[in-house]
């Protein structure tokens, strides 16, 4: 189950206009000024929609809802390169645009009431809501907008820094309630809107008169626009944020249906295995299971035979998620396609799955399953048309044309399946690591080892026969 927090507002006709007013665009380059953003055809949702399709618009309000958490936690800042964040910590801050489960390709106007960008995507205006206010009663203007902004170039992490810088030429504050970002030639088209409108958005007065620091950890939690504030916490053990009485957003038609308890508590636990014998003692009371061993075993005690305790699957309809190795392709030796393949084939999940997942697991194919932009079969020729350019330019090798998506490899129903030992191995030889005198196979005098690297040795049932194969 995932819980959404900060979303969204759709206001506002989608229309088109030729440059006037002094916007910076020629006449021969048409303006839309829309309550969102796809890049990938249209919007799903019309400006003046009920309420999302996958929400219950009479759901009751009220009550608490109390979930598990692993570790520990010292700060309240979610964005701080130090210290260990508390569950939840980016409950209080919302965005300008935001995006919809149900139409993941776009974004919606939600502090802002429309967006407006010319074709050539050069700059985007940005006409913020007047009616939005922090948790301090202080009312969002655009100061607000490129002071959050700048605060993460400035502050944030150094990877994102990494991945905007150079994005954006120019921030120009219009009015209090419009702000324009202009982008700079290399920025990427697809993703220039999304950045300007997916930063969260703090006060500005707030950090100027507090002093507070983006990099810096803290138990002080910055205020946000959200729906939910801080309530009270316990260093390590517990969290509580309650629901705001006077949130901006009650009525706005995407979050009709959402934001319904009063109080979120989170228990913090030490191990999976506390966790689930305070979930049985009555601790808290969601719990979202993700060991197929537990699930097919564990849920037998009083609560389940008495009803307290309900035992469901929920399909959420989200994309499909997985657990996987991961290769760290800094080594030289990963960098090498046929070296993944080969040890790739050395998972048998098809054992795993009967032998040690109780057969609930499925295999995930793709970074987007289950949804329409899970690849399948070979590229169709509008596909192929997208991906030629990136050919040309030497982005993607040739074969991506015509062969079929990547799919795992199938194995047999032994643990080693011989078939595709014999495949790693012929992968390996091609990739020069040869077998020595040893049994070991070397490259230029160097062994090849394997590390694997995890953070609970609940997985060691998992991991072991994969060593074994090897």
């Amino acid at each position: 189950m995932t819980l959404g927090f900060c979303d969204s507002l759709v206001l506002g006709a989608a229309l088109v206009v030729t440059s006037a007013g002094g916007l910076a665009a020629e006449a021969h380059d048409p303006i839309t000024v829309s309550h969102g953003y796809s890049y990938f055809g249209d919007l799903k949702y019309p400006a003046d929609f009920a309420h999302l399709d996958y929400v219950n618009p009479a759901a009751p309000k009220g009550g608490e809802i109390s979930q598990w958490f692993f570790g520990a936690f010292d700060s309240f800042n979610p964005y701080a390169r130090k210290g260990n964040q508390a569950a939840l910590s980016a409950i209080p801050f919302e965005t300008v645009m935001t995006s919809f489960a149900d139409d993941a390709t776009a974004s919606y106007c939600f502090l802002c009431t429309t967006v407006e960008y010319p074709e050539s995507l050069d700059w985007a205006i940005f006409t913020l809501r007047d009616d939005v206010r922090f948790s301090d009663g202080s009312a969002l203007t655009a100061e607000d907008v490129k002071f959050s902004f700048n605060l993460f170039m400035e502050q944030g992490l150094p990877s994102y820094r990494a991945a905007v810088s150079g994005m954006v030429a120019e921030i120009e504050i219009l009015s209090p309630l419009q702000i324009k970002f202009t982008f700079t030639e290399d920025a990427p088209r697809r993703d220039v809107i999304d950045l300007a409108g997916g930063i969260p958005v703090f006060s500005k007065t707030w950090f100027e008169s507090t002093g507070a620091r983006l990099d810096d950890s803290s138990l002080i939690p910055f205020i946000g626009t959200g729906p939910y504030v801080l309530d009270s916490y316990e260093v390590n053990q517990r969290v509580i944020y309650v629901r705001r009485d006077d949130y901006w957003g009650e009525a706005l038609p995407a979050n009709i249906g959402r934001n319904n308890f009063d109080r979120i508590r989170v228990e913090y636990f030490a191990d999976s295995a506390a966790a689930f014998e305070g979930f049985k003692g009555g601790l808290y009371t969601f719990r979202s299971e993700n060991s197929s061993k537990q699930w097919a075993t564990s849920y037998d005690f009083a609560s389940i035979e008495s009803g307290h305790v309900v035992k469901t699957e929920l399909p959420d309809g989200n994309l499909a998620m997985a657990q996987a190795y991961v290769f760290n392709l800094r080594r030289e030796k990963f960098q090498d396609r046929r070296v993944r393949e080969a040890l790739a084939m050395m998972f048998n999940f098809e054992w795993s799955n009967a032998q040690l997942f109780y057969g609930l697991y499925e295999r995930v194919q793709s970074f987007w399953g289950n949804s329409e932009l899970e690849a399948k079969g070979a590229p169709t020729p509008g596909e192929r048309a997208v991906l030629q350019p990136l050919v040309d330019q030497g982005l993607l090798s040739a074969d991506i044309l015509t062969d079929e998506a990547v799919m795992a490899p199938v194995s047999g129903a032994r643990q080693l399946d011989r078939k595709n030992l014999r495949r790693a191995s012929q992968l390996m030889d091609e990739a020069g690591w040869r077998v020595n005198s040893d049994g070991m196979r070397e490259k230029a005098g160097q062994v090849f080892t394997l590390e694997v690297l995890d953070s609970s040795p609940a997985f060691d049932r998992i991991t072991n026969p994969m060593i074994e194969n090897m």
